[in-house]
């Protein structure tokens, strides 16, 4: 026995230590497809649970990072981070603080499936499975320093969300949104995928801190005679839009209404907040790691994008009488405040993209939490009408709307709030006013249409439905939520050492 164990102690002290918590997520899906088929019907539910010990045992594995990471780095203070598999992932505070929010995600859309699942008849082994295929994806596009790496994550979480967004088969919008989701998401890979070649056939190398050097003295030897390097513009212009339609930003944006109406609403939660925080987490590591001497290049590019994200998600978002569509086009003008924390791109900015993508993890996830709550037996309640009287037939909820609204707007003292603000004094440090005020103007028309869901859940007269009831699981995922949307605003030094962690920022 110590001879069969010796080498997997030996494996996970050495580079098994960079992929354990996605190795635990794999087992424990795979555990969860084996273990369905000996479950009863009406003990489906179970599977949920193996999914939540799968989170557990990946959190438990994520600590061994850290300390590892934690303990290396006190050892050796300049040490970027601990490589493994011959440089193609690593653990630093980056990928350890982002792998972490996208298990948070996870177990609360867990927390989410299963009354949700119930209700639909559609409780199987197979969803929860592919939720936490998707967060291995995550995990990657965070930790990933290889280019190959990197895409195969991107991959991993995509093709799982394509099925997850089809799952309720019965559903037309359901199976309409998988096809729209699947084409567009596989013509923005191919995008991608050509980008990508068109780096390693400049560098001859795959490994994203190679690639960086080595055109950093290309961009110095073009420089020098006076020219435009046009192949280095076209492969960052075409990974830009692989990644702009992955966050949902203009005009790569058309997927995210029609996804998030027709997707099951705790996978159009775990898209509008997993994947969109992971493509960012992927966005800003090859933004700076490979492109970091072309910021000039590509700061106007970026700026664009953010103001046509801003200006469309909030005029697109006016008309809406769909939720879930409404928070589309929501999750669109957050995008562009998000990018115009890269646009800064200074300490104080990246800081703000880092607290804000926490910030909006929680507080978007707390309001699809209500919107999962309003489903009921024969009503779907994602439609404004919903909403009417919500605070006579279920107060507890109204309140909690009533809180995530408010941080979605930004209006202090809630997370929402102590983003923008970090936003906005990035985008004045680094002498870009005009660029804040036109954001700050951008929050009026979002003022309007959250509360617009707010009239309908106070003040309008309650029809016939009866009062929605929460699920011992939904309420426990939306006290995590409140808690880190007010917790954030009330007190955000403790986020803002997290995103200092993140960044490599001492302190």
């Amino acid at each position: 026995m110590h001879s069969f164990l010796l080498p997997i102690l030996n494996f996970i002290h050495g580079d098994g230590i960079t992929v354990l918590p996605q190795m635990e997520l794999l087992l424990l899906a795979l555990g969860i497809l084996i273990f369905d088929f000996l479950l009863e019907k009406n003990e489906k539910h179970w599977n949920a649970g193996l999914a939540l010990v799968g989170v557990s045992a990946s959190a438990f594995g994520l600590i061994m990072q850290a300390k590892r990471f934690n303990l290396e780095h006190q050892a050796r203070p300049g040490l970027p981070g601990l490589p493994g598999f011959q440089n193609t992932v690593v653990i630093d505070g980056y990928s350890v603080f982002f792998s972490a929010i996208f298990l948070a995600a996870t177990g609360l859309v867990i927390l989410l499936s299963v009354r949700y699942l119930d209700l639909e008849r559609e409780q199987e082994g197979e969803y929860y499975a592919l939720i936490l295929l998707a967060c291995i994806g995550m995990m990657f596009m965070a930790s990933g320093t290889d280019l190959i790496v990197m895409f195969l994550g991107l991959e991993t979480m995509a093709l799982s969300f394509y099925v997850l967004a089809g799952y309720l088969r019965r559903e037309k919008h359901s199976n309409e949104a998988a096809l729209k989701y699947l084409l567009l998401g596989g013509f923005s890979t191919a995008i991608l995928g050509y980008g990508f070649s068109l780096l390693y056939g400049l560098t001859g190398s795959t490994s994203i801190w190679e690639i960086g050097n080595i055109l950093d003295r290309r961009s110095e030897f073009v420089a020098g005679l006076g020219m435009a390097d046009w192949l280095l513009v076209l492969s960052f212009v075409t990974i830009a839009a692989g990644l702009f339609f992955k966050v949902a930003a203009v005009p790569f944006h058309q997927w995210a209404p029609d996804v998030y109406e027709g997707a099951p609403t705790p996978i159009a939660a775990y898209i509008s907040v997993a994947s969109k925080t992971a493509s960012f987490a992927l966005l800003v590591r090859l933004f700076f790691g490979v492109f970091g001497r072309s910021e000039p290049m590509w700061q106007g590019l970026v700026a664009g994008v953010a103001i046509a994200s801003l200006t469309w998600g909030n005029l697109a978002a006016l008309t809406q009488t769909n939720i879930k569509r409404l928070l589309a086009y929501s999750s669109i003008s957050h995008v562009g405040y998000i990018l115009l924390g890269l646009v800064a791109a200074n300490e104080t900015g990246l800081t703000g993209m880092v607290y804000y993508l926490i910030a909006y993890g929680f507080m978007n996830i707390g309001t699809f939490a209500i919107v999962v709550v309003l489903r009921q037996r024969g009503i779907i309640g994602d439609e404004l009408d919903d909403l009417d009287g919500l605070y006579q037939r279920n107060p507890a909820a109204a309140v909690l709307l009533l809180i995530f609204m408010l941080s979605l707007a930004g209006v202090p003292p809630t997370a929402g709030f102590m983003g923008k603000y970090f936003v906005f004094l990035a985008l004045i440090e680094s002498h870009h006013p005009a660029l804040a005020v036109f954001a700050a103007l951008c929050m009026v028309p979002g003022l309007y249409y959250y509360f617009r869901v707010v009239v309908h859940a106070w003040l309008k007269k309650p029809g016939d439905v009866p009062a929605p009831v929460m699920s011992n699981a939904q309420a426990i995922a939306l006290g995590a939520a409140l808690f880190v949307t007010l917790a954030a605003g009330l007190y955000p030094e403790p986020f803002t050492r997290l995103a200092h962690y993140a960044l490599g920022i001492q302190r």
